[in-house]
């Protein structure tokens, strides 16, 4: 039934047909490129949309410390923060993956007696004040290197000053 010019036909004409497909890529890719670059390697725009605040100076940009934004701070939205903590943390003076957070605020670092803390928290010997919390809500494996919490942090710093706010309404 297969003979050898069957076979060859059929290999050429697979052959032939990845040919096609392929120069048809060459030539859409040629025609049609995607990348904003144009012979000399620069990026060209292909068309600028005119705002009217061409003129305009950028704004600066205030820091505000994280002590001001503290003492505006509103426990009721560092609750809803502390949503994202329930997962592991409770206030209820009983410890659930993470320490009990109930008094947090003064205590000190590593502190919970019947906790089973990494090396890193247990030998940190510093104490949970705001700016020690602000340190560690924003990342706190950069804060605690070392330590078990796989919380990858609160990069807005008005929520971090919730928090503390709330965690030091429940400790006081």
């Amino acid at each position: 039934m297969f003979d050898t010019m069957t076979v060859t036909k059929v290999v050429g004409g697979l052959c032939g047909t990845f040919l096609i497909f392929l120069f048809g890529n060459w030539a859409a890719d040629s025609i049609y490129a995607m990348d904003a670059t144009g012979h000399d390697g620069e990026h060209a725009q292909a068309y600028v949309i005119a705002t009217g605040d061409e003129d305009a100076v950028e704004e600066e940009v205030v820091e505000v410390s994280f002590d001001d934004l503290l003492a505006s701070a509103d426990v009721a939205k560092g609750e809803k923060v502390f949503s994202k903590c329930k997962a592991c943390h409770k206030v209820d003076g009983s410890n659930g993956t993470g320490p009990h957070l109930d008094g947090v605020f003064g205590r000190a670092v590593g502190a919970v007696g019947d906790f089973g803390y990494s090396d890193a928290v247990a030998s940190h010997g510093g104490t949970w004040d705001a700016a020690t919390l602000n340190a560690y809500l924003e990342n706190p494996k950069d804060a605690i290197p070392g330590n078990k919490m796989s919380f990858a942090g609160l990069k807005k710093i008005e929520d971090r000053a919730n928090i503390v706010a709330y965690l030091q309404s429940i400790s006081g």
